[in-house]
């Protein structure tokens, strides 16, 4: 059987309820006593009896530690006030980045070509020459960025000759750039051939072999 809670009520008769005073106010301040030393707490216990005597304990001075707890209640309603107004201006930035971000959508749509029924000319006009100096500018950082990769292959192509120069010179050869442009000074082979061809005197024979009469020499 489960037994419910005894309530608590005022004690009708004055000479128990002063004894129960007693006990319970001795016991009170003898608690306090042993938190403050046990816990090494700050500790301060006000009480006034129904006749108005007060009894107090303070493990260092009841008038400091009354200080320093107004003084804690007045920063806590500070810090909510202050955090009261912190919330206020955040939920006003935060209204105001939602209203921008909503902007932003819809001049993205109109730049891509879409929501353009409620554009005016002048509207229209603005946005095609936006996306003129958007297209512009697109096409000068392209211009830009090959330049500098044909910059960038140059300066590769002059470190791997002068690298093929050094390696030809260790390995007793001509270099690289040297042979090619030898390579291409040198003649063709058909022109080799036509060179030697009109350096030999050819002759031609009219007749038989027998009775060669005459003898024509011809140049090339």
């Amino acid at each position: 059987m489960v037994r419910g809670k005894t309530q608590m009520r005022r004690i009708e008769n004055a000479t128990s309820r002063q004894v129960t005073f007693s006990k319970r106010r001795n016991g009170l301040l003898k608690k306090a006593f042993e938190l403050s030393v046990l816990c090494d707490a700050e500790v301060a216990v006000i009480v006034f009896s129904p006749r108005g005597k007060l009894y107090e304990f303070g493990s260092s001075s009841v008038q400091e530690t009354i200080e320093r707890y107004q003084m804690h209640v007045k920063e806590s309603n500070t810090n909510k006030q202050a955090n009261g107004q912190n919330m206020e201006q955040l939920k006003d930035e935060a209204a105001g980045m939602i209203k921008t971000i909503e902007i932003l959508e819809v001049s993205k749509r109109k730049l891509l070509g879409e929501c353009l029924g409620s554009c005016t000319i002048e509207d229209l006009q603005q946005i095609e020459q936006q996306l003129e100096r958007s297209v512009s500018t697109i096409r000068a950082r392209k211009t830009q960025v090959y330049k500098e990769q044909i910059e960038h292959l140059k300066q590769k192509e002059k470190l791997l000759t002068a690298e093929n120069a050094k390696l030809s010179e260790k390995s007793g050869g001509q270099p690289w750039q040297v042979a090619r442009e030898q390579r291409e000074n040198l003649p063709s082979e058909e022109q080799r051939e036509s060179s030697t061809i009109s350096d030999v005197e050819t002759e031609l024979f009219i007749g038989l072999p027998e009775t060669r009469t005459k003898r024509l020499p011809i140049r090339n």
